[in-house]
């Protein structure tokens, strides 16, 4: 096991990175262009089929509605917990520990960004599983673009395998398991406003007009 901060390095996942990042080194320049720019352009990339898919509810009913404002929020806490989870497990970089290996990232983090469970894995994951909850079809464009998100953390050269696993399974997790749960009561307090706004208005009484005896 190769020791890293206060975590053991799983040594199939230390062996898979190496050969992905050697393999990375053995690309093309273009392939190498591509990758190492589609690892930041895959999180935009998710976010706009997210947008397709909560446009997609907004007309519908307070549950569509409920959707489209709970999913995004539970994105946002998938992240919290990823980050709340490297400071607890401070495992360092890969590119930090394996100097050996050339990557294709222009950089490595410097230390204190920690590795485990990778970030943008992590938002890949929640925003994948936020769009298959709202428009099946989207989502399942949404989960292959995820997958792909998370190995190019690897081929890149910032992260472990197991990493962008972690990252991925996490973010889906979280969306999947709490969004019936924050949804319900959303959907609730959408539809009291709805009937709120649509009770009839009490004519007003003219008080200059005589009442009828």
């Amino acid at each position: 096991m190769l020791q890293a901060g206060m975590t053991d390095v799983p040594e199939i996942s230390d062996e898979w990175y190496r050969q992905v990042v050697e393999f990375a080194d053995a690309n093309p320049q273009p392939v190498q262009w591509f990758m190492g720019h589609f690892t930041e352009a895959s999180i935009i990339l998710l976010s706009l089929l997210w947008l397709l898919a909560a446009w997609s509810r907004l007309g519908g009913g307070p549950r569509d509605r409920a959707l489209v404002l709970v999913t995004p929020v539970l994105v946002v806490l998938a992240y919290g917990g990823s980050e709340a989870l490297k400071i607890l497990v401070d495992q360092d970089r890969p590119c930090r520990l394996l100097t050996d290996l050339a990557i294709v990232a222009d950089h490595c983090p410097p230390t204190g960004d920690w590795s485990f469970p990778s970030n943008h894995s992590t938002i890949a994951g929640a925003l994948a599983a936020a769009t298959l909850l709202l428009h099946r079809r989207l989502g399942w464009y949404a989960v292959p673009l995820a997958a792909l998100a998370a190995f190019s953390r690897v081929y890149v050269g910032v992260h472990y395998p197991h990493d962008v696993v972690a990252g991925v399974l996490l973010g889906a997790v979280v969306v999947t398991a709490f969004t019936p749960l924050f949804t319900t009561p959303v959907a609730d307090v959408l539809r009291r406003r709805t009937r709120r706004t649509e009770q009839p208005v009490p004519a007003p009484t003219d008080p200059a007009r005589p009442s009828g005896r």
